[in-house]
């Protein structure tokens, strides 16, 4: 399938973890960090829409390690994660693969339209533009009406994250979507658009400020941005 988030991760599945580290080492943070924050931030913006979550698809879910943290702090009964690396699919299944997580290749894995949330992180700018709306349609006939995609993306605008992504090397030549380009994004693709947030303003040696963050989530200076959007029923 040419819509291939991972196209070439096959090459960089063994050094993932340690390429990833490398670029993050200026946050001072570890990727679990990261991890645990989206996934918290997507928590409480369900929590006051109401919206419980039973089934989770992370799509383009590279090592699976997202996959815990879609269970547990999402509270959903069952996480579904597709990707195109075989590599980085058969580390998630050996890590994380249970009766509730599954893995299984993208072009093998057909949209059931049964899903109450879509997750991605980082995945849309490694899609080559001219692709990307096909990758949308892919995650909205995995979604059953009223469920929502959790878009998370790198944001540009911000000097730190285009010079973390220059240290990694399967980030360095990806094309980075500005905030409002994924807006038209999701939305020509049929999608509600219920909130953009930016996160993660502060590194580590500026943790204390970290409490204003959740003030501070409508300036678009966070190092990644989420687009909240959700399938409109009938």
């Amino acid at each position: 399938m040419s819509t291939d988030p991972h196209l070439s991760f096959d090459d960089h599945a063994a050094s993932y973890d340690v390429d990833l580290h490398r670029g993050l080492a200026l946050s001072g943070e570890t990727k679990e960090y990261f991890a645990r924050g989206r996934v918290a931030r997507v928590a409480d913006r369900l929590a006051l829409l109401r919206h419980p979550v039973e089934s989770v698809l992370d799509y383009g879910c590279g090592d699976g390690s997202t996959a815990p943290l879609l269970g547990g702090l999402l509270q959903a009964g069952s996480v579904t994660g597709v990707d195109t690396s075989g590599g980085l699919l058969a580390q998630a299944r050996e890590a994380y693969g249970s009766e509730s997580v599954s893995f299984f290749p993208l072009e093998e894995a057909v949209p059931d339209g049964d899903h109450d949330l879509a997750f991605c992180n980082g995945v849309f700018h490694h899609i080559p533009p001219r692709e990307r709306s096909l990758a949308v349609g892919y995650v909205w006939e995995s979604l059953r009406p009223g469920a929502m995609f959790a878009f998370w993306e790198n944001n540009p605008w911000n000097p730190g994250t285009r010079w973390v992504m220059s240290r990694i090397p399967f980030d360095r030549d990806a094309i980075t979507i500005p905030p409002p380009e994924g807006r038209r994004l999701l939305t020509a693709g049929g999608f509600e658009i219920l909130a953009t947030d930016f996160m993660f303003f502060f590194p580590r040696f500026l943790a204390w400020l970290r409490p204003l963050e959740r003030h501070l989530a409508g300036w678009p200076l966070g190092a990644q941005y989420l687009i909240l959007a959700r399938k409109p029923a009938p």
